[in-house]
């Protein structure tokens, strides 16, 4: 919202039809026309201040910043073309339509423990005030990662020292970090129909992403031979069907990066949140020769504001790691602290049961209204962990065109990271998540894919 907002002042600016000395309105005038947060305007006033098109003024506020472009030939367009409700109208009408999103990312909004939080994290600044004014270790508090070790072997089981695990703000900062790690790596083999977003992260750090098949130890390896992989990138509970990846192949993956010298980077995606069962073990806890390297995260059960992450390294990197000190950024100390107490009180085993029940209720309430709403040509692939549904679906166009005609009706679905391999003939693989999304919302939206497409299903 905030780049919708920013690109288009800028494109007025551009154009002339904004002109020099102008003021723009306020954040409150523009916040109470547009009905968008405070936030997303700063933001975008901001970005128009650090690029110079507009300037701050004292008891002004912003003005425009653009001599040199020619005023605009037609005078009555223009004055028109000035007042903020014309542009705001513009703004929202590109909006307005996205009512409705299915995102894979969002968390349940109304679950978060505000008051327990609240003075778990006062308590924890009371406790490390001494600490206050000094620089953290740059992996991570070690009192963190000393509970981070014991909860991972509890719940995951991961076999680890609190030496082993590094403390980060998010995966883009393991993916930077493990390109300097696996220097020299110039591709990583990710799961073909994989839905965990990471292309763009491992492009942006130099490492090409290469789909692979995950379904035979000889089909992977004749793969990883023909692209000269030594890296894989799996996501063993978040895959796309929900289930996870099946012990054979797990055994054949640590087979093959075993004798290629390679690693395996395991994206614990989703893996507390198995909703019928126990939680599948992790393949880190699989691992005798050092090839796992282990991801984990408190985004989905917890809430991705806080960006804390956390990676197990394998014995045989913590010496290069010692080399990458000077680059270790790790979240805030007070956050570490606070996450720690959190931890160690109990809290967070409490919070994770509960959210469990939370997310298996709005599963099925959504598995339900799939049923109830959608005909028979759009089905819900078996799912037990994870906020996300797979559905199959029987259309005469691919996946791509039919997420495009989903989002025009309003509402916002998902397709994997290779949408290629959704080819006509075959059914399309969309997938709708629910963590972030109310019953009601979900009924919504459900009607309005039906009526976006209902003209391309089959049957």
């Amino acid at each position: 919202m905030y780049l919708q907002l920013y690109l288009h002042i800028r494109s007025l600016i551009q154009e002339g039809i904004l002109q020099d000395g102008m003021k723009l309105p306020s954040i409150r005038s523009l916040k109470q026309q547009l009905n968008i947060s405070k936030t997303t305007i700063e933001t975008a006033y901001h970005l128009l201040l650090e690029e110079g098109y507009v300037a701050s003024k004292e008891r002004s506020g912003l003005v425009v910043i653009n001599p040199s472009v020619l005023l605009a030939t037609n005078p009555a367009t223009m004055s028109a073309s000035l007042k903020s409700e014309e542009y705001s109208t513009e703004i929202m009408e590109t909006d307005k339509k996205t009512l409705i999103d299915f995102s894979l990312l969002t968390v349940d909004g109304d679950s978060f423990p505000i008051r327990i939080w609240k003075s778990i994290a006062g308590e924890a600044l009371s406790q490390n005030s001494q600490f206050i004014h000094q620089y953290g270790d740059p992996r991570g508090e070690y009192t963190l990662r000393t509970s981070l070790a014991q909860y991972l072997q509890h719940s995951r089981g991961v076999v680890c020292s609190p030496e082993q695990i590094v403390v980060g703000n998010g995966i883009s900062y393991s993916i930077q970090l493990l390109s300097r790690l696996l220097e020299g790596e110039t591709s990583v083999g990710i799961e073909k129909a994989g839905i965990a977003q990471v292309r763009q992260a491992f492009e942006q750090n130099g490492l090409h992403p290469i789909p692979v098949s995950m379904q035979t130890g000889k089909q992977l390896e004749e793969e990883c031979s023909c692209h000269d992989l030594r890296t894989l990138y799996v996501t063993p509970s978040h895959r796309p069907t929900g289930e996870p990846l099946p012990y054979g192949i797990r055994q054949e993956l640590l087979h093959w990066a075993a004798e290629n010298k390679g690693y395996i980077i395991e994206d614990d995606y989703d893996g507390e949140l198995r909703l019928s069962g126990k939680p599948i073990p992790s393949l880190q806890g699989l691992d005798k020769k050092g090839v796992v390297i282990y991801i984990g995260s408190f985004s989905k059960v917890f809430t991705p504001a806080l960006r804390i992450n956390y990676m197990v390294l394998p014995t045989k990197l913590l010496f290069k790691l010692q080399t990458l000190d000077k680059m270790l950024t790790p979240p805030s100390r007070i956050d570490q602290w606070a996450m720690q107490l959190f931890i160690s009180r109990g809290h967070w085993y409490r919070h994770l049961r509960r959210m469990r029940k939370i997310y298996r209720l709005k599963h099925d309430a959504l598995v339900q209204l799939i049923k109830d709403v959608m005909p028979d040509s759009v089905q819900v692939e078996a799912s037990g962990s994870g906020l996300h549904l797979e559905l199959s679906i029987s259309a005469n166009c691919s996946a791509e065109e039919l997420i495009e005609l989903a989002r025009k009706e309003g509402v916002l679905v998902y397709g994997s990271q290779d949408l290629s391999g959704n080819t006509f003939g075959s059914k399309a693989k969309v997938y709708v998540g629910f963590g972030g999304v109310r019953e009601k919302e979900m009924e919504i939206g459900l009607q309005l894919l039906r009526k976006a497409w209902m003209p391309v299903l089959l049957n």
